[in-house]
Protein backbone atom coordinates (compact mmCIF):
# COMPACT_ATOMS: atom_id res chain seq x y z
CA UNK A 1 0.00 0.00 0.00
CA UNK A 2 1.28 3.44 -0.94
CA UNK A 3 1.85 5.81 1.99
CA UNK A 4 -0.58 8.73 2.30
CA UNK A 5 2.19 11.29 1.76
CA UNK A 6 3.49 9.56 -1.37
CA UNK A 7 -0.04 9.00 -2.68
CA UNK A 8 -0.71 12.73 -2.61
CA UNK A 9 2.50 13.46 -4.52
CA UNK A 10 1.91 10.70 -7.07
CA UNK A 11 -1.66 11.88 -7.66
CA UNK A 12 -0.46 15.43 -8.26
CA UNK A 13 2.35 14.42 -10.61
CA UNK A 14 0.79 11.47 -12.43
CA UNK A 15 -0.52 13.59 -15.33
CA UNK A 16 2.95 15.03 -15.99
CA UNK A 17 4.79 11.75 -15.48
CA UNK A 18 2.22 9.84 -17.52
CA UNK A 19 2.47 12.27 -20.41
CA UNK A 20 6.26 11.90 -20.38
CA UNK A 21 6.50 8.14 -19.86
CA UNK A 22 7.21 7.36 -23.51
CA UNK A 23 10.12 9.82 -23.54
CA UNK A 24 11.28 8.52 -20.16
CA UNK A 25 11.29 4.88 -21.20
CA UNK A 26 12.96 5.69 -24.51
CA UNK A 27 15.74 7.49 -22.64
CA UNK A 28 15.89 4.70 -20.05
CA UNK A 29 16.50 1.92 -22.57
CA UNK A 30 18.95 3.97 -24.66
CA UNK A 31 21.08 4.86 -21.62
CA UNK A 32 20.95 1.44 -20.03
CA UNK A 33 21.97 -0.42 -23.18
CA UNK A 34 24.72 2.10 -23.91
CA UNK A 35 26.21 1.44 -20.47
CA UNK A 36 25.24 -2.24 -20.19
CA UNK A 37 25.21 -3.75 -23.71
CA UNK A 38 25.53 -7.23 -22.20
CA UNK A 39 21.85 -7.02 -21.24
CA UNK A 40 20.98 -7.46 -24.92
CA UNK A 41 22.86 -10.77 -24.88
CA UNK A 42 20.40 -13.43 -23.79
CA UNK A 43 17.89 -11.24 -21.94
CA UNK A 44 16.28 -8.35 -23.80
CA UNK A 45 14.59 -8.89 -27.15
CA UNK A 46 16.19 -6.46 -29.60
CA UNK A 47 13.28 -6.93 -31.98
CA UNK A 48 10.91 -5.44 -29.40
CA UNK A 49 13.44 -2.71 -28.71
CA UNK A 50 13.61 -1.77 -32.38
CA UNK A 51 9.82 -1.68 -32.76
CA UNK A 52 9.31 0.31 -29.57
CA UNK A 53 6.81 -2.24 -28.22
CA UNK A 54 8.80 -2.98 -25.08
CA UNK A 55 9.06 0.73 -24.27
CA UNK A 56 5.32 1.23 -24.70
CA UNK A 57 4.49 -1.83 -22.59
CA UNK A 58 6.75 -0.67 -19.75
CA UNK A 59 5.26 2.84 -19.78
CA UNK A 60 1.70 1.53 -19.81
CA UNK A 61 2.40 -0.93 -17.01
CA UNK A 62 3.95 1.67 -14.70
CA UNK A 63 1.08 4.08 -15.33
CA UNK A 64 -1.53 1.35 -14.76
CA UNK A 65 0.12 0.22 -11.53
CA UNK A 66 0.36 3.77 -10.16
CA UNK A 67 -3.25 4.49 -11.10
CA UNK A 68 -4.45 1.36 -9.30
CA UNK A 69 -2.52 2.32 -6.16
CA UNK A 70 -4.37 5.65 -6.15
CA UNK A 71 -7.84 4.50 -7.17
CA UNK A 72 -7.91 1.24 -5.20
CA UNK A 73 -5.41 1.59 -2.32
CA UNK A 74 -6.60 -1.65 -0.73
CA UNK A 75 -6.04 -3.69 -3.90
CA UNK A 76 -3.06 -4.79 -5.93
CA UNK A 77 -3.37 -5.29 -9.71
CA UNK A 78 -2.27 -8.93 -9.62
CA UNK A 79 -3.77 -9.58 -13.07
CA UNK A 80 -1.27 -7.06 -14.47
CA UNK A 81 1.64 -8.20 -12.30
CA UNK A 82 1.12 -11.91 -13.00
CA UNK A 83 1.36 -11.39 -16.76
CA UNK A 84 4.61 -9.45 -16.34
CA UNK A 85 6.02 -11.99 -13.87
CA UNK A 86 5.48 -14.87 -16.29
CA UNK A 87 7.21 -12.92 -19.07
CA UNK A 88 10.12 -12.17 -16.75
CA UNK A 89 10.60 -15.73 -15.56
CA UNK A 90 10.52 -16.97 -19.15
CA UNK A 91 13.64 -14.93 -19.90
CA UNK A 92 15.38 -15.55 -16.57
CA UNK A 93 15.07 -12.15 -14.87
CA UNK A 94 16.81 -12.09 -11.47
CA UNK A 95 16.33 -9.95 -8.36
CA UNK A 96 19.51 -7.90 -8.83
CA UNK A 97 18.36 -6.71 -12.24
CA UNK A 98 15.61 -4.67 -10.59
CA UNK A 99 18.38 -2.58 -8.99
CA UNK A 100 19.91 -1.98 -12.43
CA UNK A 101 16.55 -1.00 -13.90
CA UNK A 102 15.89 1.33 -10.98
CA UNK A 103 19.16 3.17 -11.52
CA UNK A 104 18.59 3.88 -15.20
CA UNK A 105 14.84 4.42 -15.00
CA UNK A 106 15.11 7.09 -12.32
CA UNK A 107 18.07 8.63 -14.13
CA UNK A 108 15.85 8.94 -17.18
CA UNK A 109 13.03 10.47 -15.12
CA UNK A 110 15.40 13.12 -13.78
CA UNK A 111 16.77 13.90 -17.27
CA UNK A 112 13.36 14.16 -18.94
CA UNK A 113 11.49 16.05 -16.20
CA UNK A 114 14.40 18.11 -14.91
CA UNK A 115 13.65 20.44 -12.00
CA UNK A 116 10.13 19.07 -11.67
CA UNK A 117 11.68 16.05 -9.94
CA UNK A 118 12.04 17.39 -6.42
CA UNK A 119 13.28 15.13 -3.61
CA UNK A 120 9.65 14.60 -2.56
CA UNK A 121 8.59 13.62 -6.10
CA UNK A 122 11.57 11.28 -6.47
CA UNK A 123 10.80 9.62 -3.12
CA UNK A 124 7.12 9.12 -3.96
CA UNK A 125 7.80 7.50 -7.33
CA UNK A 126 10.62 5.48 -5.80
CA UNK A 127 8.00 4.02 -3.46
CA UNK A 128 5.78 3.17 -6.43
CA UNK A 129 8.68 1.45 -8.20
CA UNK A 130 9.69 -0.71 -5.24
CA UNK A 131 6.11 -1.68 -4.45
CA UNK A 132 5.79 -2.93 -8.02
CA UNK A 133 9.24 -4.49 -8.07
CA UNK A 134 8.77 -6.16 -4.69
CA UNK A 135 5.50 -7.73 -5.77
CA UNK A 136 7.06 -8.97 -9.01
CA UNK A 137 10.11 -10.39 -7.24
CA UNK A 138 7.86 -12.37 -4.87
CA UNK A 139 5.69 -13.65 -7.73
CA UNK A 140 8.71 -14.61 -9.81
CA UNK A 141 10.29 -16.48 -6.90
CA UNK A 142 7.15 -18.63 -6.64
CA UNK A 143 7.10 -19.24 -10.39
CA UNK A 144 10.76 -20.26 -10.42
CA UNK A 145 10.16 -22.62 -7.50
CA UNK A 146 7.17 -24.22 -9.22
CA UNK A 147 9.27 -24.72 -12.36
CA UNK A 148 12.20 -26.18 -10.44
CA UNK A 149 14.40 -23.20 -11.29
CA UNK A 150 16.26 -20.95 -8.86
CA UNK A 151 17.23 -17.32 -9.57
CA UNK A 152 16.64 -17.56 -13.26
CA UNK A 153 18.46 -20.85 -13.84
CA UNK A 154 15.65 -22.08 -15.99
CA UNK A 155 17.45 -23.13 -19.16
CA UNK A 156 17.75 -26.68 -20.46
CA UNK A 157 18.99 -28.35 -23.62
CA UNK A 158 16.54 -30.25 -25.84
CA UNK A 159 17.11 -32.38 -28.94
CA UNK A 160 15.01 -31.94 -32.07
CA UNK A 161 13.34 -35.31 -32.55
CA UNK A 162 11.45 -34.22 -35.64
CA UNK A 163 10.51 -31.31 -37.85
CA UNK A 164 7.29 -30.88 -39.81
CA UNK A 165 6.52 -28.21 -42.38
CA UNK A 166 3.01 -26.99 -41.57
CA UNK A 167 2.75 -24.26 -44.22
CA UNK A 168 5.27 -22.43 -46.42
CA UNK A 169 6.13 -20.15 -43.47
CA UNK A 170 5.33 -22.30 -40.42
CA UNK A 171 7.29 -25.28 -39.07
CA UNK A 172 6.79 -27.46 -36.02
CA UNK A 173 9.73 -28.81 -34.00
CA UNK A 174 9.23 -31.86 -31.78
CA UNK A 175 11.68 -31.74 -28.88
CA UNK A 176 12.90 -34.31 -26.38
CA UNK A 177 14.81 -33.38 -23.19
CA UNK A 178 18.49 -34.14 -22.74
CA UNK A 179 19.67 -35.54 -19.42
CA UNK A 180 17.98 -37.86 -16.97
CA UNK A 181 16.10 -35.26 -14.94
CA UNK A 182 12.43 -35.09 -15.99
CA UNK A 183 11.34 -31.72 -17.38
CA UNK A 184 8.89 -29.62 -15.38
CA UNK A 185 5.28 -30.20 -16.42
CA UNK A 186 3.68 -27.82 -18.87
CA UNK A 187 0.10 -26.65 -18.72
CA UNK A 188 -1.87 -26.25 -21.96
CA UNK A 189 -1.58 -22.62 -23.07
CA UNK A 190 1.91 -22.01 -21.68
CA UNK A 191 4.95 -20.90 -23.68
CA UNK A 192 8.71 -21.41 -23.54
CA UNK A 193 11.60 -19.17 -24.45
CA UNK A 194 13.98 -20.46 -27.10
CA UNK A 195 17.49 -19.05 -26.84
CA UNK A 196 19.80 -19.10 -29.88
CA UNK A 197 23.12 -17.54 -30.80
CA UNK A 198 22.87 -15.17 -33.73
CA UNK A 199 25.56 -14.82 -36.43
CA UNK A 200 26.94 -11.74 -34.65
CA UNK A 201 27.52 -13.81 -31.50
CA UNK A 202 24.70 -12.22 -29.48
CA UNK A 203 22.21 -14.60 -27.89
CA UNK A 204 18.60 -13.76 -28.57
CA UNK A 205 15.44 -15.39 -27.34
CA UNK A 206 11.83 -15.51 -28.36
CA UNK A 207 8.74 -17.00 -26.73
CA UNK A 208 6.80 -19.73 -28.52
CA UNK A 209 3.59 -21.23 -27.25
CA UNK A 210 3.73 -24.99 -26.88
CA UNK A 211 1.46 -26.63 -29.44
CA UNK A 212 1.87 -29.96 -27.65
CA UNK A 213 3.45 -30.97 -24.35
CA UNK A 214 2.56 -34.61 -23.72
CA UNK A 215 4.68 -37.47 -22.35
CA UNK A 216 7.59 -35.21 -21.42
CA UNK A 217 8.00 -34.00 -25.00
CA UNK A 218 7.58 -30.44 -26.23
CA UNK A 219 6.41 -29.19 -29.61
CA UNK A 220 6.78 -25.60 -30.72
CA UNK A 221 5.21 -24.31 -33.91
CA UNK A 222 7.15 -21.36 -35.31
CA UNK A 223 5.99 -18.86 -37.91
CA UNK A 224 8.80 -17.27 -39.89
CA UNK A 225 8.66 -13.51 -39.44
CA UNK A 226 10.26 -11.26 -42.04
CA UNK A 227 12.57 -8.44 -41.10
CA UNK A 228 15.60 -7.93 -38.93
CA UNK A 229 15.74 -7.91 -35.93
CA UNK A 230 12.07 -8.79 -35.38
CA UNK A 231 12.28 -12.01 -37.38
CA UNK A 232 15.91 -12.94 -36.82
CA UNK A 233 15.22 -15.85 -34.47
CA UNK A 234 12.35 -17.42 -36.40
CA UNK A 235 14.29 -17.07 -39.65
CA UNK A 236 17.32 -18.77 -38.09
CA UNK A 237 15.20 -21.63 -36.75
CA UNK A 238 13.57 -22.19 -40.13
CA UNK A 239 16.84 -22.02 -42.05
CA UNK A 240 19.15 -24.05 -39.83
CA UNK A 241 17.40 -26.33 -37.32
CA UNK A 242 16.93 -29.92 -38.37
CA UNK A 243 16.29 -33.28 -36.72
CA UNK A 244 19.12 -34.18 -34.37
CA UNK A 245 20.06 -30.58 -33.59
CA UNK A 246 19.85 -29.15 -30.07
CA UNK A 247 18.00 -26.11 -28.76
CA UNK A 248 18.04 -24.26 -25.42
CA UNK A 249 14.58 -23.86 -23.89
CA UNK A 250 13.30 -22.27 -20.71
CA UNK A 251 10.85 -23.95 -18.38
CA UNK A 252 7.22 -23.37 -19.40
CA UNK A 253 5.55 -20.20 -18.18
CA UNK A 254 2.38 -18.23 -18.92
CA UNK A 255 -0.75 -17.44 -16.94
CA UNK A 256 -3.30 -18.01 -19.71
CA UNK A 257 -3.82 -21.73 -19.20
CA UNK A 258 -6.74 -24.07 -19.57
CA UNK A 259 -9.01 -24.05 -16.52
CA UNK A 260 -10.09 -27.26 -14.83
CA UNK A 261 -13.82 -26.63 -14.75
CA UNK A 262 -16.50 -28.46 -16.70
CA UNK A 263 -17.88 -25.26 -18.26
CA UNK A 264 -18.22 -25.26 -22.05
CA UNK A 265 -15.16 -23.95 -23.87
CA UNK A 266 -14.95 -21.57 -26.79
CA UNK A 267 -11.50 -21.42 -28.40
CA UNK A 268 -11.10 -18.44 -30.73
CA UNK A 269 -7.94 -17.92 -32.79
CA UNK A 270 -6.47 -16.49 -35.95
CA UNK A 271 -3.29 -17.37 -37.81
CA UNK A 272 -0.47 -18.70 -35.66
CA UNK A 273 -2.68 -17.96 -32.65
CA UNK A 274 -4.07 -21.46 -33.15
CA UNK A 275 -1.03 -23.01 -31.42
CA UNK A 276 -2.25 -22.76 -27.80
CA UNK A 277 -5.70 -23.91 -28.90
CA UNK A 278 -4.26 -27.11 -30.36
CA UNK A 279 -2.36 -27.71 -27.11
CA UNK A 280 -5.60 -27.30 -25.15
CA UNK A 281 -7.52 -29.58 -27.52
CA UNK A 282 -4.78 -32.21 -27.34
CA UNK A 283 -4.82 -32.09 -23.53
CA UNK A 284 -8.60 -32.50 -23.42
CA UNK A 285 -8.42 -35.49 -25.76
CA UNK A 286 -5.57 -37.10 -23.83
CA UNK A 287 -7.42 -36.77 -20.51
CA UNK A 288 -10.73 -38.03 -21.90
CA UNK A 289 -12.54 -34.80 -21.11
CA UNK A 290 -16.24 -34.68 -21.94
CA UNK A 291 -16.47 -30.87 -21.93
CA UNK A 292 -18.22 -29.27 -24.85
CA UNK A 293 -15.66 -27.39 -26.96
CA UNK A 294 -16.47 -24.99 -29.79
CA UNK A 295 -13.37 -24.14 -31.83
CA UNK A 296 -13.42 -21.02 -34.04
CA UNK A 297 -10.44 -20.17 -36.23
CA UNK A 298 -9.72 -17.64 -38.99
CA UNK A 299 -6.87 -17.78 -41.50
CA UNK A 300 -5.82 -16.57 -44.92
CA UNK A 301 -6.53 -19.88 -46.69
CA UNK A 302 -6.68 -23.62 -45.91
CA UNK A 303 -3.09 -24.13 -47.09
CA UNK A 304 -1.92 -21.30 -44.77
CA UNK A 305 -3.76 -22.72 -41.76
CA UNK A 306 -0.97 -24.15 -39.59
CA UNK A 307 -1.97 -27.28 -37.63
CA UNK A 308 -5.21 -27.50 -39.59
CA UNK A 309 -5.18 -31.31 -39.53
CA UNK A 310 -4.57 -31.38 -35.79
CA UNK A 311 -7.31 -28.86 -35.12
CA UNK A 312 -9.81 -30.67 -37.35
CA UNK A 313 -9.04 -34.04 -35.76
CA UNK A 314 -9.18 -32.79 -32.19
CA UNK A 315 -12.14 -30.41 -32.53
CA UNK A 316 -15.26 -32.14 -33.86
CA UNK A 317 -17.28 -28.96 -33.29
CA UNK A 318 -15.46 -26.26 -35.21
CA UNK A 319 -15.96 -23.41 -37.66
CA UNK A 320 -13.13 -22.13 -39.87
CA UNK A 321 -13.11 -18.85 -41.82
CA UNK A 322 -10.75 -18.28 -44.77
CA UNK A 323 -10.14 -15.11 -46.72
CA UNK A 324 -9.71 -17.16 -49.86
CA UNK A 325 -10.10 -20.78 -50.94
CA UNK A 326 -12.83 -21.71 -48.46
CA UNK A 327 -14.85 -24.80 -49.30
CA UNK A 328 -17.99 -25.89 -47.48
CA UNK A 329 -18.50 -26.33 -44.61
CA UNK A 330 -15.79 -23.67 -44.05
CA UNK A 331 -16.82 -20.03 -44.39
CA UNK A 332 -15.58 -17.24 -46.62
CA UNK A 333 -14.10 -13.98 -45.36
CA UNK A 334 -13.14 -12.72 -41.95
CA UNK A 335 -14.47 -14.30 -38.76
CA UNK A 336 -18.00 -13.17 -38.00
CA UNK A 337 -19.56 -14.57 -34.83
CA UNK A 338 -23.02 -13.28 -35.68
CA UNK A 339 -25.24 -16.33 -35.91
CA UNK A 340 -22.70 -18.65 -34.26
CA UNK A 341 -24.41 -20.23 -31.23
CA UNK A 342 -22.15 -19.61 -28.24
CA UNK A 343 -22.80 -22.08 -25.40
CA UNK A 344 -24.38 -20.59 -22.29
CA UNK A 345 -21.95 -20.25 -19.40
CA UNK A 346 -18.93 -20.70 -21.66
CA UNK A 347 -15.32 -19.90 -20.85
CA UNK A 348 -13.46 -18.42 -23.83
CA UNK A 349 -9.79 -18.28 -24.80
CA UNK A 350 -8.51 -15.93 -27.49
CA UNK A 351 -5.21 -15.79 -29.35
CA UNK A 352 -4.30 -13.86 -32.47
CA UNK A 353 -3.56 -10.32 -33.63
CA UNK A 354 -4.69 -7.66 -31.15
CA UNK A 355 -7.38 -6.06 -33.40
CA UNK A 356 -8.81 -9.53 -34.05
CA UNK A 357 -9.01 -10.29 -30.33
CA UNK A 358 -10.66 -6.97 -29.55
CA UNK A 359 -13.43 -7.69 -32.05
CA UNK A 360 -13.81 -11.31 -30.95
CA UNK A 361 -14.01 -10.30 -27.29
CA UNK A 362 -16.70 -7.72 -28.04
CA UNK A 363 -18.70 -10.32 -29.97
CA UNK A 364 -18.39 -12.87 -27.17
CA UNK A 365 -19.54 -10.34 -24.56
CA UNK A 366 -22.49 -9.47 -26.77
CA UNK A 367 -23.31 -13.19 -26.99
CA UNK A 368 -23.48 -13.42 -23.21
CA UNK A 369 -20.02 -14.61 -22.18
CA UNK A 370 -19.03 -12.97 -18.89
CA UNK A 371 -16.07 -10.60 -19.11
CA UNK A 372 -14.25 -12.51 -16.34
CA UNK A 373 -14.49 -15.67 -18.46
CA UNK A 374 -12.73 -14.26 -21.52
CA UNK A 375 -9.00 -14.98 -21.42
CA UNK A 376 -6.43 -14.04 -24.01
CA UNK A 377 -2.77 -14.49 -24.93
CA UNK A 378 -0.62 -11.89 -26.66
CA UNK A 379 2.55 -12.77 -28.55
CA UNK A 380 5.12 -10.21 -27.40
CA UNK A 381 4.74 -7.31 -24.91
CA UNK A 382 1.16 -6.96 -23.77
CA UNK A 383 -0.10 -3.51 -24.76
CA UNK A 384 -3.74 -4.45 -24.12
CA UNK A 385 -3.69 -5.48 -20.47
CA UNK A 386 -2.13 -2.32 -19.11
CA UNK A 387 -4.58 -0.23 -21.08
CA UNK A 388 -7.52 -2.14 -19.63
Amino acid sequence: MLSAESAAVVRATLPVVGASLDAITERFYATMFADRPELLDGLFNRGNQASGEQRKALAASVAAFATTLLDHPDQRPDHLLARIAHKHTAVGVTDDQYVIVHKYLFGAIAEVLGQAVTPQVAAAWDEVYWLMAGALIAMEARLYAEAGAVEGRTWRRWRVAGRREETPDVASFLLTPLGEEPPPPARPGQYVSVQVEMPDGVRQLRQYTLSNAGDGLRRITVKRVDGDPAGEVSTLLHATVRQGDELTLSAPFGDVTLDDSEAPLVLVSAGIGGTPMVAMLDHLAATGSRRRVLTLHADRSPDRHALREDMTRLAPEHVFWYERGAQAPDRDGLMDLAGVPIPQGAVAYLCGPLPFMREARAALLKAGVAARDVHYEVFGPDLWLAAG
